[in-house]
């Protein structure tokens, strides 16, 4: 199929930054984009052929949008499964699959895939709502601490908790949840795969991921990860059993720990491009937006080794600062050599809230990791 200036329609749903940097890619091959947000103010509005305002959970409005489309993707797994299966039987392409996204949306289906699959992960137990946590507490079948997570709709940090008290559980949802024993571990870590349609597959090299302790969220990544190679190698290969077990058509991000004695375990995954691969816009030969257009689309997978050590710094909202953004003392880290920003045209921000990135590249991946340092202690993401 010809899809570079032609008639071949691609459809995203969700218009936010992932669909923003993936329609750089698209807009430089020229291939016609239709997305769907439920946001008029959307970052992917400025970028695509076409855009619909609409529900992303809403059976008939995903279906209605997907029918006028060739291929659907997406950048955000929160969106109508039951409407993605029926677009699959009438003929649409789909990738990630309705079965992917329906085991991955849930994170309790999520866990018991890789039991299933012999995958390793950390121990865990499964509960329809809340309230059954503390039955368990009580009766003495789980223990302090553990992490608690809900089953959906968690992202960004968010619907995720360390547990150490009873207190720790007030003011949490009553929702379908679980709760993971608390492994203490070395690092963080983070592998993309990439798979086209007739099973060509390449692999991203090992990040390192260091969190904010708040907010949960990532504050950089460090490729290529400071880890032994064995270490890395081991996570390449759990990554790649990760995914022939989905057999996925598109990018795969696996999210590990690396526990204090070297073994990995499996946190969860992500199957479209990830916050943990930014950097490949300016370090990797091939960025991880334009290699999940080749896999989607069956092309020829594009190189993954990176040119140079990066290393991304999250932009987000910072505390106490609502309302029209500002983004104080940008100027100073632009004269940063290998620094490269990158703002997602979120008018509004508020604390914690993404905002944009910026990478750093450099030979030398310590040097890289200093610069990082100073470009997070000067850019600040305040409000007017």
């Amino acid at each position: 199929m010809n899809y570079f200036s032609s008639n071949f329609k691609l459809g995203i749903l969700g218009g936010g930054q992932l669909g923003k940097m993936l329609l750089n890619e698209t807009r430089k091959f020229d291939i016609f984009t239709a997305v769907l947000d439920p946001s008029n103010e959307a970052p992917c509005k400025i970028a695509c052929n076409i855009f619909k305002q609409g529900d992303l959970l809403d059976f008939d409005t995903v279906y209605n949008f997907g029918k006028t489309v060739d291929l659907l993707t997406i950048e955000i797994e929160n969106v109508n499964v039951d409407a993605l299966e029926k677009l699959e039987h009438d003929g649409v392409k789909v990738y990630p699959s309705s079965k992917t996204l329906r085991t991955i949306q849930n994170k309790a289906k999520q866990k018991l895939f890789y039991i299933d699959h012999d995958l390793p992960t950390a121990p865990f137990s499964r509960f329809a709502y809340k309230d059954e946590i503390i039955t368990a507490i009580n009766h003495n079948v789980l223990d302090f601490p553990f992490v608690w997570k809900s089953a959906q709709f968690g992202y960004d940090g968010t619907g995720v908790k360390v547990v150490r008290t009873l207190n720790d559980l007030e003011g949490l949802p009553n929702v379908e949840c679980i709760t993971e024993t608390l492994i203490p571990f070395k690092n963080e870590l983070s592998v993309i795969v990439s798979r086209n349609a007739q099973g060509d597959i390449k692999v991203y090299p090992v990040v390192e991921m260091e969190f904010h302790p708040e907010a949960n969220q990532v504050e950089y990544v460090i490729c290529p990860a400071r880890i032994d190679e064995s270490v890395a190698k081991k996570a390449e290969l759990i990554a790649l059993k990760v995914s022939a077990a989905f057999n996925h058509v598109g990018l795969l991000a696996v999210e590990m720990f690396q526990t204090e004695d070297d073994h990995i375990l499996i946190n969860e995954v992500a199957p479209r491009p990830h916050n943990s691969g930014h950097h490949t816009i300016e370090a990797s030969y091939t960025s991880q937006f334009e290699q999940h257009l080749r896999s989607i689309l069956n092309l020829p997978l594009g190189e993954t080794a990176s040119k140079l050590g990066g290393v991304m710094v999250n932009l987000v909202g910072a505390e106490n600062y609502n309302g029209n953004v500002v983004y104080e003392n940008i100027e100073s880290i632009m004269e940063m050599p290998g620094v490269t920003p990158h703002i997602y045209g979120k008018k509004q921000t508020r604390p914690f809230r993404k905002m944009g990135h910026v990478t750093i590249v450099h030979e030398d991946i310590n040097k890289a990791r200093k610069i990082a340092e100073n470009v997070k202690q000067n850019i600040k993401v305040i409000s007017t």
